[in-house]
């Protein structure tokens, strides 16, 4: 196991650098630089990019704990919430991107498209529910809010759902990505219900009520 300073000082700032990479590429690409360029529809591409970075580091963050159960490495721990602000960081930039370069802050338009356009809304609300687990992501707030911190945190799975619906009614024709992601989400699940499955049946026992074994 890589020691505490190790992951400080050297994994953390590695991995930092390794997530930012998708936004440095749209960066090089928007300045030409190396002959890199957005393409014919530049905004799409924008859009597009940010919009899988964002869902696949939402399906990253989501596999961390499993991860370090199935290979015991404990330390993946520490990484999940720079993996999770990263997920956030660029869900949030599609939306903006959306909002403001394709949308131009057109207000009506925009309120019109979230309320008739379902994988709109659907990925609308899959950012108000990632909002306050962002929020939420400090040390101060759990201890703040205790056991309830990860009650609230398990929305990821929810998230992650809508987020994978959002992109599949988005592609239209080709939906095998999407497929592939929501298949990975639904076995990530199914190992968290498996997992929690018999401490809440040592809890509903009888034996465990009358404080028996």
């Amino acid at each position: 196991m890589p020691s505490t300073v190790v992951i400080r000082r050297v994994i953390k700032p590695a991995l930092f650098l390794l997530c930012a990479l998708p936004l440095l590429s749209l960066v090089v690409a928007a300045f030409g630089i190396g002959g890199a360029s957005l393409g014919a529809n530049p905004v799409e591409k924008i859009q597009d990019t940010f919009g899988q970075w964002g869902l696949r580091f939402l399906v990253i963050t989501l596999a961390v704990t499993p991860l370090r159960d199935w290979f015991n490495l404990p330390w993946l721990v520490q990484l999940r919430r720079m993996l999770g602000l990263y997920a956030f960081f660029y869900v949030l930039m599609h939306f903006l991107t959306w909002l403001i370069l394709d949308q131009g802050l057109y207000w009506s338009g925009i309120l019109q498209d979230i309320g008739k356009r379902p994988f709109i809304t659907i990925g609308f609300a899959a950012l108000l529910c990632l909002v306050p687990l962002a929020v939420t992501s400090t040390n101060k707030m759990m201890r703040r809010l205790g056991k309830r911190w990860k009650s609230l945190h398990r929305l990821i799975y929810v998230i992650c759902l809508l987020a994978v619906w959002h992109y599949y009614w988005q592609v239209k024709a080709d939906v095998r990505e999407p497929l592939i992601y929501l298949t990975i989400v639904l076995v990530l699940l199914a190992w968290r219900v498996r997992k929690a499955w018999p401490r809440r049946a040592a809890r509903a026992s009888p034996g465990a009520v009358a404080g028996e074994g």
